[in-house]
């Protein structure tokens, strides 16, 4: 192997570590103001109702929710303590439009 290959697969190497940092998993919780609960709620009724993707900042990190996504509502209970759970689930693989 040349020294110019070596330094193309370093640089590959660089640039795949960068791009696992910047998918790298989370799991965070944000909890918002009535207000403003009820302007992103507002926000994304209206992006599904007209198929349109979504976008919403969490923790400091844009999050880029496509048109088409799936969305389920899920209901917890444990003990004296009760969750309910709006979820969109898509695959990353998916185009922004």
């Amino acid at each position: 192997m040349t020294g110019e290959q070596k330094s193309l697969m370093m640089l590959n190497h660089d640039k795949e570590d960068r791009m696992a940092k910047k998918t790298k998993d989370r799991d965070i919780e944000k909890a918002y103001t009535p207000a403003q609960m009820a302007a992103k709620l507002r926000r994304l009724a209206d992006a599904i109702e007209h198929e349109k993707p979504f976008q919403i900042m969490i923790g400091g990190e844009r999050v880029y929710i496509p048109a088409g996504t799936r969305f389920s509502i899920e209901h917890e209970r444990e003990g004296n303590q009760e969750e309910v759970e709006f979820q969109f689930t898509w695959e990353k693989t998916q185009k922004r439009r």
